[in-house]
């Protein structure tokens, strides 16, 4: 496990450098805004402004910053079918999981995966073929993704008050990384990512800054990812 996470750190140090040396990362000093400070500030306040909904007694946030499994969704359903087992409704619960490093793919949309190889590039694989999913298998999951098919996949826990955001400083690094690979322009393929997050994710300035602002809003702290 601790080479697991070495190999990953090392990993996102690579994709940095990576980005850099292809004239990636030019936003990287102005995150949700590559070189406009007035789009940078407005959504900022956006990104601070989303915190707002967090609600009710029972607040929890996720931190996944690995595909592990799926389980940065899978313990976000758990939260609240468990706190449903000791009688506290949806409305007094606030699950959130906050998608960064390695787990920002489960943010992005089907067409992202089969284009970019996102399956490959994070090592997510398809549970029913066993090779590198061309598709995100826990925004609407099908027969097969969950290890139990009562789990809920991100959409439908949005509807019941989950709230899920992603890390546009990855958003930023992977671009570079996987644009460097693919003989793209940087800017080109971050533009895309952006536009290919899924409905009613946020996209915030870093994970880390989300981790922080979330227990700041009275959310207790579980690392979800391996």
């Amino acid at each position: 496990m601790k080479e697991q996470n070495s190999n990953s750190r090392r990993n996102f140090i690579g994709a940095i450098a990576l980005g850099s040396a292809v004239g990636g990362l030019t936003g990287f000093s102005s995150p949700l805004g590559i070189n406009n400070p007035q789009n940078t500030k407005k959504s900022l306040h956006e990104a601070d402004e989303w915190f707002k909904k967090v609600k009710g007694s029972h607040r929890v946030v996720y931190d996944g910053s690995t595909p592990h499994d799926g389980f940065p969704i899978i313990w976000n359903w758990a939260y609240y079918l468990t706190n449903n087992q000791t009688d506290s409704p949806d409305s007094d619960i606030t699950a959130m999981t906050v998608l960064r490093h390695s787990a920002i793919p489960f943010a992005l949309e089907d067409r992202l995966w089969a284009k970019y190889k996102l399956g490959e590039v994070f090592q997510v694989n398809d549970n029913m073929t066993g090779k590198a999913s061309l598709r995100n298998p826990y925004y609407e999951p099908k027969e097969g993704d969950f290890p139990m098919a009562v789990i809920q996949g991100i959409k439908d826990l949005q509807a019941r008050g989950a709230m899920f955001c992603v890390c546009d400083l990855a958003l930023q690094v992977y671009s570079g990384a996987i644009a460097g690979q693919m003989n793209l322009k940087t800017e080109d393929v971050y533009a895309d990512m952006k536009s290919g997050v899924l409905p009613g994710i946020q996209v915030v300035p870093s994970g880390v800054w989300a981790l922080g602002r979330a227990q700041e809003h009275g959310c207790a702290y579980i690392f979800a990812g391996g």
